[in-house]
C-alpha cells in the first residue's frame, strides 16, 4: 500500500513552525480562516502572477488582539518593499481596506533560493509554461539544488509532457530523499504550469540534512585561467583563440637559419 503524505503537513507541528499563528474563539475561527486565506491569495496575486515578480515562498501570518502581522519571505526583497518602502505600504493599506483590520507588513530575504522547494517549482513551472523542454529543466535545477549544498533532490512533472497525446509521468532525482524521518528536513511544494495543451503539475521535494545542521549555500565560481605573456610552446593556449605553432619543415628552417643562400648568388647576379 503506497502511504504518501505532505512532508511539510507531517512536520508541521513537531519540527516545522506553523504559518498561521493565532487563537481565536469558535465563533471567530472561521472569519480568521477565511481573512488568512484572502491575504495569502492577494499576496501570491500581486508578487507572483504578475512582472515584475518578487518571489515570495512563505506567508506567515500572526494575530495579536490589535494587529495582524503579514511576514513575507522573499528571494526578491527589493521588488517586494519597492522604492523607499512605496510597495510595502501600499500592500499594506489595501490589506487593511480587504480585511477591515490593522496591519503590518514585514519582509525577509530568503538567502539561497536554489533550497526552496517553493521557488524551484514555481520556476520550472514557468519554464514549461515556455515551452522549454522538461527533461533539461528538470535535471538543470535537480544540479542547482545540489550545487547550492542540498543532500538529495526529487522533481516530478506530470501531464501532457512536451504536448503529448497520453499524459505520463517523470521523475529525476539525485541524492537521498528520507521522507520516513522526521528529523530529516526536507522541504516540498507543488506549482501549476498552465499551457496550451493542458496543465501541468510539478512536485519538488529538497532533503537539507537534519534539523539543527546548518547548511551552508556554496557559490560555484568560475576559475580564472592564469594570465601567460603568450601560448606554451609546441602549442596554443586552450581556450585563449591564439593558433597552435606548426611544425616546419627542414627546408624553410635552412631558409630562415641563412637567409643569404637562399636568393640567388651574387656572382651570377654579376656575371
Amino acid at each position: 500500500m503506497g502511504q504518501k503524505t505532505s512532508p511539510i503537513g507531517f512536520r508541521t507541528g513537531i519540527t516545522l513552525g506553523w504559518q498561521s499563528v493565532w487563537y481565536a474563539p469558535k465563533a471567530n475561527y472561521g472569519n480568521f480562516l477565511v481573512e488568512d486565506q484572502k491575504i495569502r491569495r492577494y499576496v501570491d496575486m500581486k508578487f507572483n502572477r504578475r512582472m515584475p515578480k518578487g518571489a515570495v515562498a512563505r506567508i506567515e501570518v500572526v494575530r495579536t488582539r490589535n494587529e495582524v502581522k503579514v511576514t513575507l519571505h522573499s528571494a526578491r526583497p527589493g521588488v517586494v518593499i519597492g522604492p523607499r518602502g512605496a510597495e510595502v505600504e501600499r500592500l499594506q493599506e489595501e490589506l487593511e481596506n480587504m480585511i477591515d483590520r490593522k496591519v503590518g507588513v514585514n519582509v525577509i530575504e530568503i538567502k539561497s533560493p536554489d533550497l526552496n522547494a517553493t521557488l524551484v517549482a514555481e520556476a520550472i513551472a514557468e519554464q514549461l509554461s515556455k515551452r522549454a523542454s522538461f527533461r533539461r529543466t528538470m535535471k538543470q535545477y535537480c544540479e542547482f539544488a545540489m550545487n547550492a549544498g542540498a543532500k538529495g533532490v526529487k522533481i516530478i512533472c506530470s501531464g501532457r509532457l512536451a504536448g503529448a497525446e497520453m499524459a505520463r509521468k517523470e521523475t529525476q532525482k539525485l541524492g537521498s530523499i528520507p521522507l520516513q524521518t522526521l528529523d530529516a528536513n526536507v522541504d516540498y511544494a507543488v506549482a501549476t504550469s498552465r499551457t496550451t495543451y493542458g496543465a501541468i503539475g510539478v512536485k519538488v521535494w529538497i532533503y537539507k540534512g537534519r534539523f539543527g545542521e546548518e547548511i551552508e549555500p556554496k557559490f560555484t565560481r568560475r576559475r580564472r585561467a592564469p594570465r601567460h605573456s603568450g601560448p606554451p610552446a609546441g602549442r596554443g593556449a586552450r581556450g585563449s583563440g591564439a593558433p597552435a605553432q606548426r611544425p616546419v619543415s627542414d627546408s624553410v628552417a635552412k631558409t630562415a637559419a641563412h637567409p643569404e643562400k637562399s636568393g640567388p648568388d651574387k656572382t651570377d647576379a654579376a656575371k
